[in-house]
């Protein structure tokens, strides 16, 4: 969410239980605006918390011209002293997918793999140590994971160029109520996967500059969103079944939205069988 207005932001999130203290939301708000000057970013979206055993991570995401560039991400353990994140990399996910469990709270903690890939086992011997990760590298993955997801946005807010680049419509000024109801106008802010495989036929009725991305509708399993009005039906708010503690708002007719996170970073496997 946006961190210019996040006090706000995050009172209208606040129903499902999730948020900050008073003391805490007013220094990460001090905090994030003088992040964004510090590092000249156009934007600072305050992503969310990740609980640890011992601590949290708070995140936060730097955002350039191109919206669809990736993002450089930073954390704070004490939403006053922000440090940058290392670019995600195929090698991070790969090795951090089989970790399960809480986080620690400690970036420099190194987890030790029980099961050894081969490329771990020819390691172990050429180095004669055994194959870790830190936990800094399993939050970058992690944080990766919830966005490709559960990040989303609402359809029109975004705009395609005809040269690639991805901007904020400036003609976007909300979804209708009945508009906003539906998955369907709902999208991933991430690479499209479910939009490539769509006929000509299908891609008829879809504008190339607007629906370039997938829509919620089609997301497996069925059923992984809960769609709720809150507060008197002023705000409509979208939660994740699969990453529990991912809140999606959007206030309808104005442009008002965002999506925050405060979870343990640990996927709701159990899902499918709950469904």
């Amino acid at each position: 969410m946006e961190a210019s207005s996040l006090p706000a932001a995050l009172e209208l999130v606040s129903g499902g239980g999730l948020g900050l203290s008073p003391e805490k939301r007013a220094v990460l708000w001090s905090s994030l605006l003088l992040l964004q000057r510090d590092y000249r970013f156009e934007r600072v979206w305050f992503w969310g918390c990740i609980q640890g055993v011992r601590g949290a991570y708070y995140i936060a995401e730097g955002l350039g011209p191109d919206r669809a560039a990736p993002r450089s991400r930073l954390y704070s353990l004490n939403c006053v002293e922000w440090s940058l994140l290392p670019p995600v990399t195929k090698e991070m996910l790969m090795r951090a997918g089989p970790l399960k469990g809480r986080f620690q709270g400690d970036p420099s903690f190194e987890y030790e793999y029980t099961e050894r890939n081969a490329e771990d086992a020819e390691r172990l011997v050429e180095d004669g140590k055994e194959p870790t990760i830190k936990e800094e590298a399993r939050v970058v993955a992690t944080i990766e994971q919830i966005d490709r997801a559960v990040g989303i946005i609402p359809r029109g807010a975004f705009v395609k160029t005809p040269l690639g680049s991805v901007s904020e419509n400036r003609n976007f000024e909300g979804l209708s109520l009945t508009e906003a109801k539906k998955l369907s106008s709902y999208f991933h802010f991430t690479e499209p996967v479910n939009l490539k495989n769509k006929t000509l036929l299908e891609k008829a009725d879809l504008d190339p500059s607007t629906d370039f991305l997938d829509s919620l509708e089609h997301d497996i399993p069925q059923g992984s969103w809960t769609v709720q009005l809150e507060k008197g039906g002023a705000v409509v708010v979208l939660r994740s079944l699969l990453w529990l503690g991912l809140t999606f708002y959007h206030v309808p007719m104005t442009k008002q939205y965002g999506y925050v996170y405060f979870g343990t970073g640990e996927k709701n496997l159990d899902l499918p069988f709950m469904l």
